[in-house]
């Protein structure tokens, strides 16, 4: 998701692969009833246009129309990170706001919709979303074209997160309490962060994080970038670099687990691909048997809590 001179290729390919879920299936496995909105009519076709087109590359032996391929592309390749890492987060923040969680981080926002659909439990928290200026400045475009109105709680902070400078940027907003208990999301984000980068980004947290806050996000495994990653997930790669936006670690679970404790987070939750599958993408497959979905090869779920 992230790509320093200009708004993200991948942030708006994800916004797509919610926006084309919600838009096409009565089961969803996650609603984002406003993704459509951050996405331009050239933008939204475009997209459409280069998935059809591509299904040679994403599936050679595919037969049938456009249409039916595009299904294919997003099924397959596109929505399920997008759509299985959102379900796991907003559950996640529902049950650290219901245990006094006050304020939401969003770091790599691009185009997270949370912050124009809120419920009534996130009314009384401040949500902060954190990201380069090219794609705020777009993202903010498109609400005024929308004529939605921003949130009194939604603060927006404008700065590259993998320097300090974003830490900075925050502490000074008069709205962030460094004392207040605080959800971190980090979506989409790791693949492209080099281990050295991450480990800053942990550190970072932890100091800006009180005990009883907590971060989640979504990683690549030890083997996604070798011979034994899964077949979407070496076409992902392939992608993504062709985008200018190259993907850069994977890490064990060991790996991970030592990386967030010495840094004084704690895992509370991890699932794997095939866990992902079995809690969120199930009332799906079973009202879709001709289009199902499987959470993508090689990427694992963490939710940490700092200690």
């Amino acid at each position: 998701m992230i790509k320093m001179e200009q708004k993200s290729v991948t942030a708006l390919v994800s916004t797509f692969s919610r926006a084309y879920h919600a838009e096409n299936n009565e089961v969803k496995i996650f609603d984002d009833s406003m993704a459509r909105l951050f996405l331009s009519e050239e933008e939204y076709g475009q997209i459409s246009k280069n998935m059809a087109e591509g299904i040679g590359f994403f599936n050679p032996s595919f037969k049938g129309t456009p249409d039916e391929a595009l299904r294919w592309v997003v099924d397959n390749q596109l929505s399920p990170s997008p759509l299985g890492r959102a379900a796991f987060t907003e559950k996640a923040l529902y049950a650290a706001v219901s245990s006094g969680a006050r304020q939401y981080l969003i770091l790599g926002a691009g185009y997270d919709s949370f912050a124009y659909r809120q419920p009534a439990w996130a009314k009384e928290i401040q949500i902060f979303e954190i990201d380069h200026p090219a794609t705020a400045k777009d993202k903010r475009a498109k609400l005024e074209k929308a004529k939605l109105t921003i949130p009194d709680n939604v603060q927006y902070i404008t700065a590259d997160f993998m320097k300090q400078e974003w830490q900075t940027a925050l502490t000074q907003n008069i709205k962030f309490n460094k004392n207040q208990i605080s959800f971190c999301s980090i979506l989409g984000v790791v693949y492209y962060l080099s281990v050295q980068t991450f480990v800053d980004l942990i550190s970072g947290l932890s100091a800006l994080l009180p005990v009883g806050s907590s971060i989640v996000f979504d990683y690549p495994d030890e083997n996604t970038y070798t011979d034994k990653g899964g077949e979407r997930a070496k076409k992902q790669a392939m992608l993504a670099a062709t985008a200018n936006e190259k993907m850069l670690a994977g890490y064990s679970y060991e790996d991970m687990e030592n990386v967030l404790s010495s840094h004084g987070f704690l895992i509370y939750e991890h699932l794997t691909p095939g866990e992902v599958t079995g809690q969120y993408f199930e009332a799906y497959n079973h009202a879709n048997p001709l289009h199902p979905m499987t959470a993508f090869d090689n990427v694992n779920y963490c939710l940490a809590v700092r200690k």
